[in-house]
């Protein structure tokens, strides 16, 4: 007859059984801060592109307005999502392979659905918001969508993603306060949470 810990046991596998199957678990912890140094490496160039040589305090005092200029943005933000996708396929490709589960499957599919109706809405809103010059609402929107995309998945995946929803949407939010500063919050919410984030999923789902 089975003890109570033997029955306990088999509770906690069907559990785990079950977790497998209704949330994407392959999420790699080291993509999350890989695609947090991608974002300050973008950061950073746009910040040459835009203030160098001028004051690097004059974020409030000088706007974008320029084409050339913000097409170079578009193209480096566009950039940085395409190796922070890819690298997060990847490296949630091998971490799939190591638990023995498949990357591709009805869970992932309904992920996929959930996180890129809020990001593809958000992504059409800011190509209106260029044509029509509003270059100052540009940064709080991409944060504000993105953290929308992150707590639509989140309910498919592991919790902390929820989390990180709520902080983008918050900073989006302050950044939409500031709209001199929207390359700051744009570092920190893509950037530097990321960095943290990943950090976070690494040591506790990948060590």
């Amino acid at each position: 007859m089975k003890e109570i810990h033997d029955y306990q046991s088999d509770i906690a596998s069907i559990r785990s059984v079950m977790e497998r199957s209704a949330k994407f678990l392959s999420l790699s912890g080291l993509s999350g801060v890989l695609a947090g140094i991608y974002a300050l490496v973008g950061a950073t160039i746009v910040y040459y592109l835009i203030y160098y040589p001028h004051s690097p305090f004059g974020f409030r005092f000088y706007f974008v307005n320029e084409k050339t200029i913000v097409f170079k943005l578009m193209l480096i933000a566009a950039i940085v999502l395409a190796l922070s996708m890819a690298t997060a396929f990847v490296m949630s490709q091998r971490k799939a392979k190591r638990m023995g589960l498949s990357i591709w499957n009805k869970t992932s599919k309904n992920l996929t659905i959930n996180l890129f109706i809020p990001l593809i809405t958000g992504g059409l809103l800011i190509l209106i918001l260029v044509s029509r010059g509003y270059y100052g609402i540009v940064a709080p929107a991409c944060l504000i969508f993105y953290g929308l995309a992150l707590i639509s998945a989140s309910s498919l995946t592991v919790n902390e993603i929820r989390y990180l929803g709520f902080s983008e949407i918050i900073l989006g939010l302050v950044a939409a306060l500031l709209p001199g500063y929207g390359l700051v919050f744009w570092a920190l919410g893509f950037g530097v949470l990321h960095v943290v984030y990943g950090a976070v999923m690494h040591y506790r789902y990948d060590s």
